[in-house]
Formats: structure tokens, C-alpha cells, sequence
């Protein structure tokens, strides 16, 4: 019942982009999707439960790459995309029946990913409830052959904002260590 409300949501969110909001002038503007709390949506405290807000935010990301031409350039390009890495961080609860819009935008990217923020707004008063950065790996093409057959033209990078740096390095410094204890488990199994 959850994946089919899922699927439907994300049926009805791409009918909605397309129809009713207006294309997007630039690659860099922000995407607006808006949302509402339903009773599926609540764990046992009553409020949008933390996994949920990951599932909204892969439906934004969807429509998003949709929206801006994303996904009709790596299929022509002949590529592909896949999250690779996701970090939310929750600074208030949505309650049933809330509304709450996420606002997804490319922060920048490298030789082999997108990096996406994902803000989930409360109206009106425009408080972040939550954000969730996102590394989209592209494989088979590049971010910036991506964004150049997009934009038509050569467009650059902007600099990643700080705090998506530090995440970056704590993904590596995670990934060292996670090779070092495999190394060491298969050096174990050898003996």
C-alpha cells in the first residue's frame, strides 16, 4: 500500500511540474515542490516519520532532473545517475496535515557527481524544517557534459559551500576506513 501511495504521489507530482509550474529559466534555480503530511506519513510520536523525508526527497530529485532536462540528457548522452551518498540533518517535526515545500537545487558538481540540497520549508514562515544534501554519481557522462547539453553552452561550477566540503571529507575518510577493516578481514581469512 506504502509503494503504490509512492508511486502514485510521484506520478501526480511530475503531472503537476510539468502542467502548473513554470519552466526553469536556469540550471541553478531552485526547484519548489509542495507537500503535505498525511496520516501514512506519521511514526508512533505522530509526526512525519525520519525515513519519510528521504522518500520526499528522492520524489523531488526525480521531478527535479526531470523538470530541468536532466534525465532526457543522460539518456541521449547515454548515461546514468545513482545516489551515492545522502546526509539529512531534522531541525523540527512536521505534524499531520502540515504543509511543507522542498526546494532542491544543484549546489555544484565534480568530474563524477551532483551535489543537490534539499530544504523542507514550512510555510509561511519559510522555516527549514530539515535538509538533506545529496551526491548523485554520474556514470557513462559527466556532470558538466550533463549541464552543457542542458544550458546549451559551457557552464562552471560553482565552489561548493563549506559545510558540503567537510562532508565530502568525512565520506572519504569513511570509505578509507571501511577498505582498511575489509582489507583486514580478507588478510584474516587468508592466514
Amino acid at each position: 500500500m506504502q509503494d503504490s501511495k509512492c508511486y502514485l504521489g510521484q506520478g501526480l507530482h511530475y503531472v503537476y511540474a510539468f502542467l502548473w509550474q513554470k519552466p526553469p529559466q536556469d540550471i541553478f534555480e531552485p526547484f519548489i515542490l509542495q507537500n503535505l503530511v498525511l496520516t501514512t506519513d506519521l511514526d508512533f510520536l505522530l509526526h512525519m516519520n525520519n525515513a519519510r523525508y528521504l522518500r520526499e526527497a528522492n520524489i523531488a530529485t526525480c521531478t527535479f532532473f526531470t523538470r530541468y532536462g536532466l534525465t532526457a540528457a543522460l539518456k541521449t548522452l547515454g548515461g546514468s545517475a545513482v545516489l551515492s551518498a545522502s546526509c539529512s540533518r531534522h531541525r523540527r517535526a512536521l505534524r499531520l496535515l502540515e504543509r511543507f515545500n522542498i526546494h532542491t537545487r544543484i549546489l555544484g558538481w565534480d568530474d563524477h557527481a551532483f551535489y543537490l540540497e534539499q530544504l523542507f520549508v514550512r510555510p509561511p514562515n519559510n522555516f527549514v524544517v530539515a535538509v538533506v544534501l545529496c551526491r548523485h554519481h554520474i556514470t557513462g557522462t559527466t556532470p558538466a557534459a550533463l549541464i552543457a547539453f542542458v544550458a546549451q553552452k559551457t557552464v562552471e561550477s560553482p565552489e561548493l559551500p563549506e559545510e558540503v566540503k567537510h562532508w565530502l571529507k568525512y565520506n572519504e575518510a569513511n570509505s578509507q576506513r571501511l577498505r582498511a577493516e575489509s582489507n583486514s578481514q580478507k588478510n584474516g581469512k587468508e592466514k
